[in-house]
């Protein structure tokens, strides 16, 4: 469904990104791990179309992406849940939702989404004219992933999403990501939690300094020492 290829993104004269190939086969949930600033987040957001490639090629689903702008991809089905949840703190939970859904036109199909939504995370149920800005940061997880589902993916990219919650918070979430990609979405996930997210999926990337260094099977990667020594502490 994805593929990558010698992909660079740049930031000035800054390379963030030094020519990666990776691939997201249809069904997968597949992760990328790496420390703080090894490029995890500048590859998704030209994955998604919030940066331009500095070079490199993106096809998604058989056709070329690359360069394409994020809100064209989102309505051929590739959506993004950003690190910081992103939110539109003024708006409701529903409103929030509704925006989501602005690619779609069948008002009945959007109605379902909603149920969907509420029975995938009732807390947001319970808090739907709730302005999200006073949502805890949990809550705001539920809801920037909701949101995302919304628009109906069939690759949906995740990053940080545990980032600052709760242990149990961080359970629920996993559990929902878990749940969506049992119902057939495909996901590529960037995750700081390296051993959630490897126990997580079924394939993984470890990036450093914008090189992809190693690429294996999960249970692979969670036994490679070089793996249980920089990113699990062992």
């Amino acid at each position: 469904m994805l593929a990558v290829r010698q992909l660079e993104v740049a930031y000035g004269g800054i390379r963030a990104v030094k020519g990666i190939d990776l691939d997201v086969a249809a069904g997968e949930l597949v992760a990328l791990i790496g420390a703080n600033g090894a490029g995890k987040t500048s590859t998704l957001k030209a994955l998604s179309g919030l940066l331009k490639p500095a070079a490199g090629q993106i096809t998604y689903d058989g056709d070329d992406v690359t360069g394409k702008p994020a809100y064209e991809l989102v309505r051929h089905g590739l959506a993004m849940i950003p690190e910081g949840r992103g939110v539109f703190p003024r708006l409701s939970v529903a409103e929030n939702l509704a925006m989501g859904a602005y690619t779609q036109t069948n008002a009945a199909a959007v109605a379902q989404d909603f149920e969907r939504a509420y029975a995938l995370f009732p807390r947001l149920a319970e808090r739907r004219a709730q302005m999200a800005g006073t949502l805890s940061g949990g809550e705001q997880q539920m809801l920037a992933m909701a949101r995302a589902l919304m628009c109906r993916p069939r690759l949906l990219l995740l990053d940080e999403p545990s980032m600052g919650l709760a242990p149990l918070m961080v359970q629920k979430i996993f559990e929902t990501i878990r749940t969506v990609a049992a119902e057939g979405v495909t996901m590529l996930l960037v995750e700081q939690n390296a051993k959630l997210a490897l126990e997580t999926c079924n394939r993984g990337y470890v990036m450093e300094s914008g090189s992809i260094v190693l690429a294996d099977n999960a249970k692979a990667l969670l036994s490679s020492p070089q793996v249980r020594h920089a990113y699990l502490g062992e």
